[in-house]
């Protein structure tokens, strides 16, 4: 990790830290706190827009090394780019705005299952302390979708790193990608492909690049959120004051 700055490395750490110790400390739930809860969840802080990039499965450790491999070969570049408090502020912002994006959708999905449930005749206190159960209606199919969004809590990295994604394409285009380590695929043609993907599944529900269980609006709104930003500072980058 020589090549690496400190604070990528930094980042890199306390993740890793994080995700070794929600699953040796049995005794105390991090994800509890630290995971991004439905805004309507018992659970839910608002500090966890913020630790939620910090977290990762528990069950997973694809997720986690993915996420941190992402930070580790696009972060660098970037970083000489910008400097330090500029990528610090980039990611925190893709990270952040990936939430708010990915809660957005989340929010709309969950409101109109809840006016489907309340036409049959719940109400809405009701239909939150059954979901805060853990239960559902099983003569309603969708209540278990609703079930899910509101037990179902946000956690990774990935949005800040498709940020990073999408900013990188826009700053090197031209920079060659290995598509599965042997294909070589230009990043203006690689990073904008896995982008529309998880905007599709985020659609249909239905995976084609990224595995199930992944928050795709959380990517897209990332992606959204670095390439408006890069965008801008790469436009401003020259002008004179």
């Amino acid at each position: 990790m020589n090549r690496v700055p400190d604070i990528i490395k930094h980042l890199i750490i306390i993740n890793i830290i994080l995700y070794i110790a929600s699953i040796s400390l049995q005794n105390i739930d991090l994800g509890a706190v630290l995971n991004l809860h439905y805004i309507d969840h018992p659970k839910f802080q608002f500090w966890q827009f913020f630790t939620y990039m910090f977290m990762h499965s528990k069950t997973s450790l694809l997720h986690v090394a993915s996420n941190m491999l992402g930070l580790y070969f696009f972060g660098p570049p970037l970083y000489q780019l910008w400097g330090k408090n500029k990528f610090l502020f980039f990611y925190f912002s893709a990270g952040i705005g990936a939430a708010f994006i990915y809660m957005g959708n989340q929010y709309f999905e969950f409101e109109s299952i809840l006016n489907v449930l309340i036409e049959n005749g719940l109400y809405r206190n009701e239909i939150y302390e059954m979901y805060s159960a853990a239960k559902y209606i099983p003569d309603i199919p969708i209540s278990g979708k609703g079930a899910e969004i509101f037990s179902s809590p946000m956690l990774g990295a990935s949005g800040a790193i498709f940020g990073l994604l999408a900013a990188y394409g826009w700053n090197f285009p031209d920079a060659e990608l290995y598509l599965y380590f042997v294909l070589p695929v230009k990043a203006k043609y690689f990073i904008p492909v896995i982008v529309i993907a998880d905007l599709i599944s985020g659609i249909t529900g239905q995976p084609l690049l990224s595995p199930v269980n992944t928050a795709y609006f959380a990517h897209v709104g990332g992606s959204i959120i670095g390439l408006i930003m890069a965008i801008i500072w790469k436009k401003n980058q020259y002008r004179m004051y």
